[in-house]
């Protein structure tokens, strides 16, 4: 299945059975690769995924445990990650019916194009069916806050210690931390806007006296 217009119509790796979501990002390629490189970021980046436990156990392998709310699944995985294709990325999985995730990595004239395939072909159809209810149903909006998160990324990194802030405090955040933390910020960002409206019109009355 295709979760995003941007996508192809057919399947950007070979398998028989897959999902995936294609997104538009500012940064060039090769930036787009160094960033997907952190991969506990881009993990912990998906509003679905509640993490409990992240482990390094190799030079490219890893541990996580975590809730899937998407189809409510207690998950615990060990994965490899491997370069490729091209300038992109493929998480191997030692456990579950998700065989491996793909990030395609593509130059595009507004930036780049990336797209990320979830790959469970090697099940039977038999227990595909079976175990129907252990799909990951998180694809598209992990793709909406991937973009999101390079947008921001790539707006306001400028400012001293954003970037620093956002991984180091931000992302290690529950999602719903997360949302809590945006939501305070856009609150301060009104009463602030408010309170020069007040002061605005406090100055026009006393230069009217």
């Amino acid at each position: 299945m295709a979760d995003n217009p941007l996508s192809p119509a057919t399947p950007p790796v070979a398998s028989r059975d897959a999902a995936w979501v294609t997104i538009s990002v500012p940064q060039d390629a090769d930036t787009l690769a160094r960033l997907c490189r952190d991969i506990e970021a881009v993990l912990r980046t998906n509003p679905y995924l509640y993490f409990s436990a992240w482990k390094q156990t190799g030079p490219s392998a890893y541990h996580a445990e975590f809730e899937n709310q998407s189809n409510q699944q207690q998950v615990s995985v060990d994965f490899e990650v491997a370069p490729g294709p091209d300038r992109g990325l493929t998480l191997n999985y030692a456990s579950g019916i998700k065989k491996r995730t793909i990030f395609s990595i593509e130059p595009d004239a507004a930036g780049s194009r990336l797209t990320i395939t979830d790959d469970y072909e090697g099940l039977s159809d038999a227990e595909r069916a079976a175990r129907a209810g252990e799909a990951d149903k998180s694809l598209h909006a992990w793709g909406v806050a991937l973009r999101a998160y390079f947008l921001r990324l790539k707006r306001w990194s400028w400012l001293p210690g954003w970037r620093w802030y956002i991984r180091r405090m931000w992302i290690p955040m529950k999602p719903s931390a997360r949302r809590i933390v945006w939501l305070l910020y856009l609150i301060t960002v009104v009463e602030f806007l408010f309170f020069l409206f007040v002061l605005l019109i406090y100055l026009i009355e006393q230069q009217s006296k």
